[in-house]
């Protein structure tokens, strides 16, 4: 019996998800820039495609944009690290001990309900207009995905996983370790999805109020000064990082589980 060869997809099918993302940017930029052709051009009020790349390309090249975009990573560092590390042991805690979930899920719900960036002024004028101040203020935005995503986790876990390892003598550690904490994990991949956009706009809120350097700071500036072509392509930049951080996350989920790709 010969071995059938196993048919080889074209480039276009093995990046069948990246080509298609790329073709609707590019139409909507093309319709964007379209646009103008038809519609009279106030810069005042709009910038188009063109102009925002040569200013992101000014930017880029003059080093004011990275310049910019470091000072603005440290604190959000700071605060989506310490986002994960709150968010993750609380969830778990409040799905695997009942009581404590009923205790803390309506002060947790009510908490992510609310406009936590109203409470932004607060922050900066009790922390200040540095690092600490803007962490916080990420903090407060990407650390309940990590509360709620790794408290499902929790609850989603096979009772029988954990009949097993007690009834093999396992301790409460080795329930941790074996069997809650690898269920809760591919829940936290999901959960860093939704704190990454929450964290950036917390480190742009943070920003436009009390700062003096940033990528918000920089945004606010050139909105002021009605240099929107300016103002675009800091934006642009934010909307870069947002995708390339979350495709990032995507792609470790489908490098650590597998078997989840498609769900």
């Amino acid at each position: 019996m010969s071995d059938q060869a196993v048919p080889q997809q074209s480039f276009t099918g093995r990046h069948r998800k990246v080509l298609l993302g790329c073709l609707a940017v590019a139409v909507f930029f093309a319709a964007w820039q379209a646009v103008f052709l038809l519609v009279p051009f106030n810069p005042l009020f709009i910038s188009k495609p063109d102009l925002i790349w040569q200013s992101f390309v000014s930017l880029l090249t003059g080093g004011d944009l990275l310049r910019d975009l470091a000072i603005s990573a440290v604190p959000f560092v700071y605060g989506f690290t310490v986002a994960v590390m709150v968010g993750v042991t609380l969830g778990i805690v409040m799905g695997w001990r009942t009581r404590v979930g009923y205790a803390l899920d309506p002060l947790m719900t009510m908490f992510y309900a609310s406009p936590l960036v109203a409470l932004a002024p607060l922050v900066i004028v009790f922390f200040g207009v540095g690092v600490t101040g803007k962490a916080i203020i990420i903090f407060l935005l990407s650390v309940f995905p990590f509360i709620f995503n790794s408290q499902a986790g929790v609850r989603s876990v096979d009772p029988l996983f954990i009949n097993v390892v007690r009834s093999l003598g396992g301790s409460e550690r080795d329930l941790y370790l074996k069997v809650i904490i690898p269920s809760v994990l591919p829940y936290i991949v999901a959960g860093a999805r939704i704190a990454v956009g929450r964290g950036l706009i917390g480190i742009l809120v943070g920003e436009f109020f009390a700062a003096s350097e940033g990528i918000g700071y920089a945004i606010a500036r050139f909105g002021d000064l009605f240099a929107l072509d300016k103002m675009f392509a800091c934006i642009l930049s934010i909307m870069v990082i947002a995708v390339a951080m979350t495709e990032g996350i995507r792609w470790a989920e489908r490098a650590a589980f597998p078997w989840r790709v498609g769900q």
